[in-house]
């Protein structure tokens, strides 16, 4: 029998620890209207990295699909077992740096421990700051130029990927870019009537890029699809004799000392997230009085550390690191949670059934026949999203010429020499040239961005 809460209150569970176990039926609402789009949503973005892991550690695309399966488990476990308020996600930010960071590494079990060290010490540091409550200083004595260009560089590495990849399906991924740059940017597209086709294409937008990039590269022949029916049993296996720490032992020390630039830069890239996602669950707090949004940045440096220490021990390391949150998703159900509890009866409720039917409609041969061959078009996708957003925060971070200067030099390096270059040079740049100068924080520039955007119209 479900649980109620009583007006005002945090939404009931079952505590352990720091933590809130929920329990669909008992705590949590089951509203199948969004599992579909968000299982498929989720399957199309999660799979987009499949190819990568199949390229850098050189596994069959049946264990690549068991680990990104497994990665939704501890996703949709950020909801109902550790009890945080976000809609989980990964570090997307970092995944173009991580592309340049395992470009040193030989394909295979030399870059399988690469990517274990970063995740390992990427876990370390939630721990750590989790513990000592230390983040948030950390990330004010970074200076703001030095985040700006970590950023920068995520977003010249991920354009730097797509144009390599334009070549082998123009048709297919033009097609995805526009669509998807039209409805999550495009000002003169934000100006036309509201109606029920445009919100539910600007709610969808990510789905709607890959069905047009589909059927165009469909239609060109860069896309074919080999439908089969059937069940996909994973290969738990060969993916643990593959993947595993207990089958291919710990990185030498030489990968790890390597890998702590980059895992420095997603921590940063991490907290900024953090940052993000406190900002938009206060929007919803204060929309709803119902119920209390309990936001806990210690709880989630915990929830983090172990939701990537566990996907480690169960089925190996992803080529992108766990995050806190999947901020086109949120945004969604934040503006659906605004609406009342007749439309979402708590915020657990909505990240809970939109990532719900992930993993069963991933073990479906049919929907893995139809998604398997979109998986360059979502990852194009995701990270054009990624390239393009970073590139307007990065800007937005910093306020003088010397300091942009700075942040694309920073980029640059850090896309093409790699992030021990991009951090090392960064940190010297920031002292020779900028000084203790105290920079306006992400805020103060997001404010004059969005000032500057309504006189301009």
């Amino acid at each position: 029998m479900k649980k109620e809460r009583q007006y005002g209150d945090i939404h009931p569970g079952i505590k352990w620890g720091p933590f809130t176990m929920r329990l669909p039926g008992a705590h949590i609402n089951i509203t199948p209207s969004q599992h579909i789009q968000g299982g498929l949503l989720l399957l199309a973005t999660c799979g987009s990295v499949t190819p990568l892991m199949m390229q850098f550690f050189e596994v069959s695309f049946e264990v690549a699909w068991t680990v990104s399966l497994v990665m939704l488990f501890w996703v949709l476990a950020q909801t109902f077992l550790f009890g945080d308020v976000y809609a989980a996600g990964a570090i997307t930010s970092g995944l173009p740096l991580t592309i340049v960071f395992m470009n040193a590494f030989t394909p295979g079990t030399e870059a399988i421990h690469a990517m274990f060290a970063v995740t390992l010490i990427v876990a370390v540091l939630f721990f750590f700051f989790g513990i000592t409550k230390l983040g948030e200083k950390f990330n004010r004595l970074v200076p703001n130029s030095l985040k700006a260009g970590v950023i920068m560089g995520a977003a010249i590495a991920a354009f730097q990927s797509e144009l390599d990849r334009l070549p082998k399906m123009p048709f297919s991924l033009i097609t995805a870019w526009v669509i998807v740059l039209i409805l999550m940017f495009s000002i003169p597209f934000s100006k036309l009537p509201s109606n029920k086709m445009k919100l539910s294409a600007t709610a969808n937008a990510l789905l709607v890029a890959l069905a047009g990039g589909g059927i165009a590269g469909f239609i060109s022949g860069e896309v074919r699809f080999d439908i089969s029916w059937g069940f996909f049993v994973p290969p738990i296996g060969e993916t643990l004799a593959s993947l595993s720490v207990w089958s291919i032992g710990l990185p030498s020390w030489d990968i790890f000392i390597a890998a702590i630039p980059i895992s420095l830069m997603i921590y940063v890239l991490a907290f900024g997230d953090l940052l993000v996602a406190h900002t938009l669950l206060k929007d919803a707090d204060s929309a709803r009085k119902d119920e209390k949004i309990d936001i806990n940045p210690t709880r989630s440096h915990y929830t983090l550390a172990l939701r990537n220490l566990a996907q480690l021990l169960t089925a190996g390391p992803l080529l992108w690191v766990h995050g806190p949150i999947w901020t086109g998703v949120q945004v969604f159900l934040i503006e659906r949670y605004k609406k009342g509890r007749h439309v979402m009866d708590s915020i657990f409720t909505g990240p809970f059934n939109f990532y719900l039917m992930a993993i069963p409609l991933g073990l479906l041969l049919p929907i893995i026949g139809i998604i398997m061959p979109l998986f360059p078009v979502a990852l194009s996708v995701t990270l054009l999203l990624t390239g393009f957003a970073c590139a307007y925060v990065a800007m937005s971070m910093v306020e003088n010429n010397t300091s942009r200067g700075v942040v694309l030099i920073i980029g640059m390096l850090t896309a093409f020499q790699g992030p021990a270059w991009g951090m090392g040079i960064g940190i010297v740049l920031c002292f020779i040239l900028i000084g203790k100068k105290e920079e306006k924080n992400i805020s103060e520039a997001k404010a004059d961005e969005a000032e500057l955007d309504k006189k301009t119209g």
